[in-house]
């Protein structure tokens, strides 16, 4: 009987088979259980669901950024999330983004910044409740009519493009508060821009500008106006009405001399030199005497040599 058992037991040692076992499966079988499960749950989420995920609540707002994804197309699946209320596209290579950006009519911020977007779709007009646009440091040549259809546009930044106009369709953006030119082609200011009556912040350096035209007096909440870079050879009298202007910056223009009016500007308080500080930025022109020697004295002797007597 011994030497049976013996045989047995050596016969189960040598073989390749592993014994059958019946009865309840081991622990190892039950730990697998639960990741195939899991396996399971996420292979039956849609792609939008997928893509869901991936949005947070920030400072009460629904959130999406994909930002620096070296994203060259959007994907699809982003156009479903209606309930979107922000979304970061900055810093990918877009050269376009699709007509379905028009559902998300939710959408209250945009940034799509740093591109290479050379336009924007029509259908953005259709976002009724957006305020911030950054679409700057793309590669615009015009923006489309249809964004004068974004009535509660408050922030629009355009700057570092290759524009040389805005549409007329523009004049509807009543709300705007912010508008950033700067750095485009633009010979002379749209007449659009003279009728968004809510600006307070105007920036068009580094542009094209020889004049600026009468009707910059209709800007009358306006309180920081950057022209540097451009080629004015004269400021307007009517500048002198934006009683509310405290920076002023025409540096590195062609002005020759400053309207004699310029002291109404009483809430300009200093000549400034950072680009940062508020004042009278005006280096780097031609001004001619006594206007140059005047201002050796600060901004508050070219007030008083400017004001009648």
């Amino acid at each position: 009987m011994f030497l049976l058992r013996h045989n047995l037991s050596k016969q189960h040692a040598g073989s390749d088979v592993a014994p059958r076992i019946t009865g309840r499966r081991s622990n190892s079988d039950d730990s697998r259980r639960p990741t195939r499960r899991k396996a399971s749950c996420v292979e039956s989420l849609s792609s939008v669901e997928r893509i869901r995920k991936h949005t947070s609540r920030h400072l009460g707002y629904s959130t999406l950024s994909l930002a620096m994804k070296g994203l060259e197309q959007t994907p699809a699946e982003l156009w479903d999330l209606q309930e979107l209320q922000k979304l970061n596209l900055s810093l990918n290579v877009l050269s376009a983004l699709p007509s379905g950006l028009g559902a998300l009519e939710n959408l209250q911020v945009l940034n799509v910044w740093g591109n290479e977007l050379v336009s924007l779709p029509p259908e953005i007009g259709k976002l009724q409740n957006l305020r911030v646009l950054f679409a700057h440091r793309n590669r615009l040549k015009e923006v489309p009519e249809e964004l004068g259809g974004c009535a509660n546009l408050e922030v629009l930044s355009l700057a570092n493009n290759q524009l040389t106009a805005l549409p007329n369709s523009l004049s509807n953006l009543r709300k705007l508060t912010k508008l950033n030119l700067g750095h485009n082609r633009i010979e002379h200011i749209p007449a659009c821009v003279y009728a968004m009556k809510s600006l307070v912040f105007l920036h068009l350096a580094n542009n094209r500008l020889e004049n600026i035209a009468d009707k910059i007096q209709e800007l009358v909440n306006l309180k920081i106006l950057i022209v540097e870079q451009n080629n004015l050879h004269v400021l307007p009298r009517t500048l002198c009405c934006l009683n509310r202007l405290e920076l002023l910056n025409v540096d590195f223009n062609d002005l020759q001399s400053v309207p004699e009016e310029m002291y109404m500007l009483k809430n300009l308080k200093k000549l400034a030199c950072h680009p940062l500080d508020k004042g009278l930025h005006i280096i780097h022109n031609p001004l001619v005497k006594p206007i140059q020697e005047v201002l050796k004295g600060g901004l508050k002797s070219l007030f008083n040599y400017l004001k009648p007597a």
